[in-house]
């Protein structure tokens, strides 16, 4: 069986891409654990901008669908709101 170059190549970009996926989204979720758990809350102000941010990123990106990304984004200013008024 034959082996183009193209083909060689294309399972290169995916095996990266696959391992950057995988990274993305084992961050995603430790920044949406670290903001759920947080009980201070200047601390955890200070990681939902940065959990936000994230989430937007791999949104456009396409890894997780925009309702996801709204659904998450919605969860976690519940949890930072919750913490405002207690």
């Amino acid at each position: 069986m034959d082996r183009h170059p193209q083909q060689i190549k294309r399972e290169r970009q995916d095996k990266s891409r696959r391992e950057k996926n995988i990274n993305n989204l084992s961050r995603l979720k430790t920044l949406m654990k670290s903001v759920l758990t947080s009980k201070d809350s200047k601390e955890a102000e200070k990681l939902y901008r940065e959990t936000v941010s994230f989430i937007d990123k791999v949104a456009q990106s396409g890894l997780i669908h925009k309702n996801t990304a709204s659904r998450r984004k919605s969860q976690i200013t519940q949890h930072l709101n919750s913490l405002a008024k207690s």
